[in-house]
């Protein structure tokens, strides 16, 4: 039987994170959820566990979860809210605060697991002044992003400093002991265009709270239609404000969909909060009416977390239409809710789904394909009622967030004490 990884630092910086965190807000979405998750899991398994941050606004040191669990803000950058995107040159501070508070509490922990490149720069200093493993979890990719981005202009690549962030994507990947990927797209991606041997990584996809995104009987359905005013022929989308997300591109395949389902209704449920939220929000509003579909749209804004469950399982199609997307929680979430569910081919989930039984894949950048997925599963019963049950067993049986946690551990097991002959005499 493997050892157990007594106590874990993990990193994760940008965005609200909480114990229950404020979905939709700036930078906090499937990655803030990603880490709570796992880490819950690990506190359940038995191990201890940190998940560091910033401390901004007027947010507690610390949270505690539970016994084995707590959330621990570092202060850095200022009291203000920082995009991740504009967070660079404080990582230093980040860095000198963070080994200040681990050494003044006498702190010892086994391993190191970041999230996100910004997490991983400043895990990857603590860890070698720590002396410690240092696991990372990219989530998703510079080179990607830009490649993705490539017919956008100059001014607007320029805020996501891309070349900084690649070249120092490409020394973490180096120094770090690990990389756990969640698709093997992102395998792929990091194997070929960093250059990094592939027994340097493992693919681990993210989980789901496999008791809470169940299925429901059809009068609990039918109840939560009526209470959300939604019908069987929407199409249901849900995410933070970002353009990756490919909002826009499934706005331009509703045309194509109202021609085969004239019902059918965009359930858009866009989360933004600040003013560059909005104004994309307004971009995607002009977008609707230039394309005369602006009356088939129901703009949600953000939903609570204790309301997803609920959204999920109310219209007739979620839909996951991004231009890039590292994994696509969403779609496994609606997916263990029994909604039939059509997802983009740009990023790593539609690998591990099989095509016609647990979901239907298309190319959101071609709005006529998109649409025709999507009027698939609310034109035929049949295969309506394949994609309900077969994706939610799929869902629940390949992505539970326990057994995920579970091949967490095993990784880092691999690596626990490799560098406890490195450790000097004295004590921290």
């Amino acid at each position: 039987m493997a050892q157990s990884v007594g106590s874990l630092l993990m990193i994760s910086l940008h965005g609200y994170v909480a114990g229950s965190p404020e979905l939709g807000k700036p930078d906090t979405g499937g990655q803030v959820v990603f880490v709570l998750e796992l880490a819950k899991r690990f506190a359940r398994l038995g191990y201890k566990v940190d998940v560091m941050t910033r401390r901004f606004e007027d947010q507690p040191a610390e949270d505690i979860i539970n016994d084995n669990l707590r959330i621990w803000r570092i202060p850095f950058g200022g009291p203000d809210f920082i995009r991740k995107e504009d967070m660079h040159d404080w990582y230093g501070d980040f860095i000198t605060n963070a080994l200040a508070a681990i050494r003044r509490r006498e702190l010892r922990y086994d391993v190191v697991n970041s999230h996100y490149w910004d997490a991983g720069v400043c895990g990857q200093k603590i860890a070698e002044e720590l002396q410690i493993p240092h696991i990372h979890t990219p989530h998703s990719l510079g080179w990607w992003k830009k490649h993705d981005m490539r017919g956008a202009t100059a001014e607007e690549m320029a805020g996501y400093r891309f070349d900084e962030r690649i070249q120092k994507e490409f020394v973490l990947y180096r120094n770090c002991d690990h990389i756990i990927a969640t698709s093997e797209q992102q395998v792929e991606l990091i194997a070929a265009e960093y250059a990094l041997p592939r027994e340097h990584i493992t693919m681990i996809p993210p989980g789901i709270d496999e008791n809470r995104f169940t299925p429901a009987p059809p009068d609990k359905v039918a109840a939560a239609r009526a209470r959300l005013n939604m019908q069987p022929t929407d199409v249901y989308v849900v995410g933070r404000a970002a353009e990756n997300k490919g909002y826009d591109l499934i706005i331009q395949a509703l045309p194509a969909l109202k021609i085969l389902q004239p019902e059918a209704r965009l359930v858009l449920a866009a989360g933004g909060n600040s003013e560059a939220d909005l104004a994309l929000i307004d971009e995607w509003k002009a977008v609707a009416a230039e394309a005369g579909v602006a009356d088939a749209i129901d703009w949600r804004g953000y939903v609570p977390d204790e309301e997803l469950v609920d959204h999920y399982r109310a219209p007739g199609v979620f839909a996951l239409p991004s231009r890039y997307e590292p994994f696509g929680m969403t779609a496994v979430e609606a997916m263990a809710c029994g909604t039939p569910t059509v997802m983009t081919i740009h990023g790593g989930l539609h690998e591990q789904v099989e095509f016609g039984r647990h979901a239907l894949v298309a190319d959101p950048k071609r709005p006529e394909e998109f649409a025709a997925m999507i009027n698939m599963a609310l034109q035929y019963p049949w295969l309506r009622d394949v994609l309900a049950v077969e994706g939610a067993r799929f869902a629940r049986r390949v992505f539970g967030w326990t057994g995920i946690a579970r091949r967490t551990i095993a990784v880092f097991e691999q690596f626990r004490g490799r560098y406890d002959a490195y450790q000097p005499d004295f004590q921290l």
